[in-house]
């Protein structure tokens, strides 16, 4: 595996910095590809998933967004996509980021190969991006060069960060269906740290929490802590109290 250089956890941070700080959870996606576009540069980066009932692909995201009609004519007429060696990779249970052309003998020789060597870049690296049971979800990076060990080793520690994200924007679309948002505006809570109070209202501890976003106890702690302040509180059951009296959660 490659090694990183400094420049390459500044890219991560950015990238933290940019979708962790974003309050609309209908926007990560484009917002992150947008950014892994821009760490790997990319000639494309989409963000599709295979329903594995109906057996249909669904890109649900991409950049730059002039590739957006691109993307979306590709995924209708992609050659059985159940047998693209990503979706392979990930029915089968593979969850690390690959570089096609390494999992596959005949990637260069492929119909996919061929249909996205002009506009997308033929040399192709997916990530990954479990969360759904019942869709093969995943990040595909394309550009004309080939990956490297390197960019392996980079989408190596993105993805985690990418899961997180994930979670974080599943949680807030799920909690602002039953709650509105805009009173958190009053209180100056960021979307973290409303994810983390309205999963304490649901009588999740610190643990349970921490594994339900895929972080850790601490971080947890250190959220609550500024929740505590924010909101004039000092204990879990005054805060959840308040925050339900003034409608931040259901």
């Amino acid at each position: 595996m490659g090694q990183l250089h400094v420049r390459d956890y500044e890219q991560i941070l950015d990238l933290a910095v940019a979708v962790l700080g974003n309050t609309d959870p209908e926007t990560i996606w484009p917002l992150v590809t947008k950014q892994l576009r821009e760490v790997f540069d990319c000639t494309g980066v989409t963000f599709s998933g295979l329903d594995i009932a109906e057996r249909v692909l669904r890109t649900e995201a991409w950049a730059p967004e002039s590739h957006g009609p691109i993307a979306l004519e590709l995924t209708e007429r992609y050659p059985s996509p159940d047998q693209h060696p990503l979706t392979l990779h990930v029915a089968s249970g593979g969850t690390s980021p690959v570089i096609l052309s390494r999992i596959s003998e005949r990637w260069r020789h492929s119909p996919w190969y061929d249909s996205v060597r002009g506009p997308g870049g033929g040399e192709q690296l997916g990530l990954p991006t479990p969360g759904d049971p019942l869709v093969l979800r995943s990040l595909i990076l394309g550009r004309d060069r080939e990956f490297t060990d390197r960019d392996l080793a980079l989408a190596t520690r993105i993805q985690p960060l990418i899961l997180t994200v994930d979670s974080q924007a599943r949680e807030l679309r799920r909690l602002r269906a039953a709650a509105p948002l805009s009173v958190s505006i009053r209180h100056d809570l960021t979307p973290r740290e409303l994810t983390v109070l309205s999963l304490l209202a649901e009588g999740l501890t610190t643990h349970g929490i921490a594994h339900r976003l895929l972080i850790s106890p601490h971080t947890v702690n250190r959220h609550l802590e500024k929740v505590y302040r924010k909101l004039g509180t000092n204990n879990r059951v005054s805060t959840v109290l308040l925050a339900k009296q003034h409608g931040l959660v259901p």
